[in-house]
């Protein structure tokens, strides 16, 4: 089996015999009810790939679809003029990189459908151009744009420059309203959605389906696919592995399942990682490794966002669908990326509740920040993991701690923003990190982080104060009870009370009680 990583090219795939999980039945569907359509998915979900299959079948490449189910539903194929802006070509770091894209395109359709003179802006000629593609093959165009918000993302944190793609976007996708009546289908992808000041304030005929449930699995891969297209994968990986079948099922569920684009509807699998993980026959974070999106971190700092709330953010429907690129709000955008994804729906009060969707999305996520809010150096993760893990499991917590405090001792020159928050945030991705290989509980209670460390023969409770005492952290252990539901277990358990202090900036004292 040839498995299609990278390829963006249906015909291609379908031409070279790559694997193609059919989703032409909801093409069909697409182009039978509707015109003007936008879809948000996260990076490396399929969304270069749907563009070309449209293309393929707006193409009438009908030989292309043979065998798959748009087959029997198509009766009347037919060629249009297409017109498809792919933005993933360029680095958008100033007016003129956008302005290139767009006239590279601009002059190829011109190319084939003419041009006039007084069509001198951007807009102007892509509403001549649609104009003359009918008038001269008789046919409606269609217009597919992959990645529309890919200069906006760019240019995050330069509003200078987000002003001026945004009137320059705003006025080209508008043509789009104005030109109705050349227009036989509309098609954009992102990652993103801009809205309310942005590129989509006017064009208010798209159809947003990135949340409709009759296409939440137009890109990616559900279990049922799973198991149609890659059952012989399946077995093979087991073998690999040294597991068994349903261990290998459950290791596939658990790393690359578990997006949800809407309440109640099927959990869909990551297409690369499932890909990358059938091709080379082993697991791993495949996701991860292609990049993060730098414009992630700088929303996460410029908001000096407490990331221990990501396993519990309650935001409403208009917040997860819409970013406004005014607003400092960084969860739309990490939604949005695929960092998230729904949990949980409350109809009452219309709240969505969210989280990480898989581990491979957590351990990738933990990963990537860890280097950025503590001294880690990159690709040193889990050797420092490892120096940590082996005090928890041979129950040294004076050596724990002793690595903790010399860990900031080191990163006093990293700390900007609120303190507590910086101390915060390292603490849940040490956390968070440990517990990949240990069971770590995090309650928050009255603004303090209360951890909980468990292995084979330890448990270990601590409880983190700002400006108080390690004994003032003791006595809260004791006084809610926070070890009382270990008392009868088996294991050594260990009382550690930390405090922190807002002038050496670092951990001032820490002491053990072990039971």
């Amino acid at each position: 089996m040839k498995y299609p990583i990278g390829i963006q090219s249906f015909e291609s795939l379908r031409n070279d015999g790559y694997v193609y999980v059919d989703k032409t039945a909801l093409v069909y569907k697409l182009a039978d009810t509707g015109r003007y359509y936008f879809l948000s998915r996260p990076r490396r979900f399929g969304k270069s790939l749907l563009i070309s299959t449209l293309e393929a079948y707006f193409s009438g490449k009908k030989e292309l679809f043979d065998g798959l189910a748009i087959e029997e539903l198509e009766k009347d194929w037919k060629e249009y003029p297409i017109l498809h802006l792919d933005l993933n070509t360029a680095k958008y770091d100033s007016a003129e990189a956008l302005l290139n894209v767009l006239n590279d395109s601009l002059a190829n359709w011109e190319t084939a459908y003419g041009t006039s003179p007084t069509e001198v802006t951007p807009e102007l000629r892509f509403k001549g151009i649609i104009r003359r593609a009918y008038e001269q093959t008789g046919q409606r165009v269609v217009i597919l744009v992959d990645e529309y918000d890919k200069p906006m993302l760019q240019s995050i944190g330069n509003e200078a420059l987000q002003d001026e793609y945004r009137n320059i976007l705003k006025a080209f996708y508008s043509v789009l309203k104005t030109q109705d009546r050349y227009i036989r289908f509309a098609f954009l992808t992102g990652v993103t959605k801009f809205g309310k000041v942005s590129v989509f304030s006017d064009l208010n005929n798209l159809k947003d389906i990135s949340m409709d449930e009759r296409y939440i699995d137009i890109c990616g891969i559900t279990e049922a696919e799973i198991h149609r297209y890659f059952e012989e994968a399946i077995h093979d990986l087991a073998a690999k592995e040294g597991i068994g079948y349903e261990e290998c099922c459950d290791m596939l569920k658990e790393l690359y399942d578990g997006y949800h684009f809407e309440t109640g509807t099927v959990g869909i699998y990551n297409p690369f990682s499932i890909l990358n993980t059938f091709d080379s026959l082993k697991f791993g974070d495949y996701w991860f490794e292609t990049g993060t999106p730098s414009f992630l971190v700088h929303l996460l700092k410029q908001a000096d966002y407490n990331l221990n709330n990501l396993q519990k953010e309650q935001v409403s429907a208009d917040v997860l669908n819409s970013i406004d690129s005014m607003s400092r709000n960084p969860i739309p955008v990490i939604y949005q990326s695929g960092y998230l994804t729904i949990k949980g729906y409350n109809k009452e009060f219309r709240i969505y509740s969210l989280g990480f969707p898989n581990k491979e999305v957590e351990n990738g996520f933990v990963r990537y920040l860890l280097p950025l809010y503590t001294p880690v150096e990159e690709n040193s993760t889990d050797f420092f993991a490892a120096n940590f893990i082996n005090d928890v499991r041979s129950g040294n917590p004076d050596g724990f701690m002793e690595r903790l405090c010399s860990l900031f001792a080191d990163s006093d020159y990293r700390i900007a923003g609120d303190m507590e928050k910086y101390f915060q945030n390292s603490l849940y991705l040490i956390f968070k990190l440990l517990g990949f290989y240990t069971e770590v509980e995090r309650t928050t209670s009255r603004g303090r982080m209360d951890v909980v460390l468990k292995t084979s023969d330890y448990i270990y409770v601590m409880e983190l104060k700002l400006d108080g005492t390690a004994e003032d952290a003791l006595r809260q252990i004791d006084e809610r009870g926070y070890a009382a539901p270990f008392m009868s277990d088996g294991r050594k358990l260990y009382k550690i009370g930390v405090n922190f202090s807002s002038a050496t900036r670092g951990i001032e004292e820490w002491k053990v009680i072990d039971n």
